[in-house]
């Protein structure tokens, strides 16, 4: 039998603390998670308006403190917990340094391809006719086009036969300063906006304010290129350089288009403009350029519809779209055609569709980090006369960059 002893005063006590202890802490827990419910996540809440033609208009406060991480940023499926310290409250912790992409680190592929040629034709120690041979099938494979690579080696050999490049060390350095010349043109960059231009006077009087030009940037493409990620990516880097922008989802056949713009609309803390599915794309853009001179926004970037199954309407509702952007107070100062890296020469077959449409200042060049076809680069620039303006070297907001030859050129050696 087990005898019982009768508890002490002392040991009371002690079991009164062991019990209240795990109390207070459940207790402190409760308190810490109701004052945090009823601070709120902080995050502002759009509200919407209803504008002219049925068109709505998302318009966003100014963006409120940064969030904790979420799955997307920290690149797994579960979001991460903020660190709590004492009492359990969050402590700040400095924001990741994310290291802006470069050309060498992200065109493995492209430089990949071209290597082994290179170093063939290096090891050989002189020029022969295996050499022309090998630099040929280096340039056509990556896509640099038969004209485009035709003229460089009818130079190149021209150089060679007068004595001007000795060996094929020579050789490969005249080659990559061609091609930085190939793919170098003016108006390389993208337009200034225009912020705080005006042009004649709201009414016709003289006292009347004057009428604030607003800058437009159509983004057109064929459907699947990246065009509207492209736009929000534009979107995220202007605002973060100080630059407010007014989105405008033109397209309005694709489902869910528009609600892809809003997500980056979102992210960037812009306005955007949307119209009812299948609706009148111009409309939209028309609303959106009347409300940016109205509530001061410099520029407008303008989604566009890819559909190629009917060229026809494709290229008749472009040019439309580009008549109602013109109008004043709108001005379009760039045409941005986005163009898929990965389907090399079957790109500018698209791109004929949409310069046939309107008048394109410049190329946006996506995906360049998932092909080895890098040369499309200068087919581009030759073939069609079109400035590449921006290049994608993956898929983060910040991997859309300028596009700079020498690096590029250089990346591919």
């Amino acid at each position: 039998m087990i005898d019982v002893v009768p508890l002490t005063a002392a040991a009371d006590g002690l079991i009164a603390v062991v019990v209240a202890v795990p109390v207070v802490l459940v207790a402190g827990g409760i308190a810490i998670a109701t004052r945090r419910r009823g601070r709120g996540d902080g995050s502002p809440t759009a509200g919407a308006e209803t504008g002219g033609g049925g068109v709505a208009v998302a318009e966003r406060p100014a963006p409120a403190p940064a969030a904790p991480q979420t799955s997307e940023q920290t690149g797994s499926g579960v979001a991460a917990e903020p660190r709590v310290g004492v009492g359990g409250e969050p402590v700040d912790e400095p924001a990741p340094v994310v290291e802006p992409p470069t050309y060498r680190g992200r065109l493995g592929k492209a430089r990949g391809l071209l290597s082994g040629y290179i170093g063939a034709v290096r090891a050989k120690g002189r020029i022969d006719a295996t050499t022309w041979d090998d630099l040929e099938e280096a340039l056509i494979r990556a896509d640099v086009g038969v004209g485009a690579t035709d003229a460089l080696l009818d130079d190149l050999r021209g150089r060679v036969k007068a004595g001007s490049i000795p060996d094929p060390d020579a050789l490969i350095d005249a080659l990559k300063a061609d091609l930085v010349a190939m793919v170098t043109t003016p108006a390389s960059g993208l337009s200034a906006v225009g912020s705080g231009h005006t042009e004649g006077t709201g009414g016709g009087s003289p006292d009347d304010e004057p009428a604030r030009t607003v800058d437009v940037w159509l983004f057109v493409g064929v459907n699947g290129v990246g065009k509207t990620t492209t736009l929000g990516k534009v979107a995220t880097r202007l605002s973060r350089a100080g630059t407010p922008v007014l989105l405008a989802a033109g397209d309005t056949f694709r489902a869910a288009a528009g609600e892809q713009l809003s997500l980056w609309a979102e992210r960037a803390g812009a306005d955007i403009v949307r119209g009812s599915e299948g609706g009148d794309p111009s409309s939209v853009v028309f609303d959106a350029v009347q409300r940016a001179a109205s509530k001061g926004y410099p520029l407008v970037l303008a989604d566009t519809a890819g559909r190629l199954h009917n060229k026809v309407n494709l290229i008749e509702e472009l040019k439309k779209i580009r008549k109602v952007s013109d109008r004043p107070p709108g001005r379009v100062t760039e045409v941005l055609l986005v163009l898929d890296a990965t389907t090399g020469q079957n790109g500018l077959a698209q791109a004929k569709v949409f310069l046939d449409a309107v008048v394109v200042t410049g190329v946006v060049l996506t995906k360049l980090d998932g092909t080895a076809k890098g040369g499309i680069v200068v087919a581009i620039q030759r073939e069609l006369g079109l400035p590449v303006k921006l290049v994608g070297l993956g898929e983060g907001p910040d991997d859309l960059i300028d596009f700079d030859p020498e690096a590029f050129v250089d990346a591919l050696f």
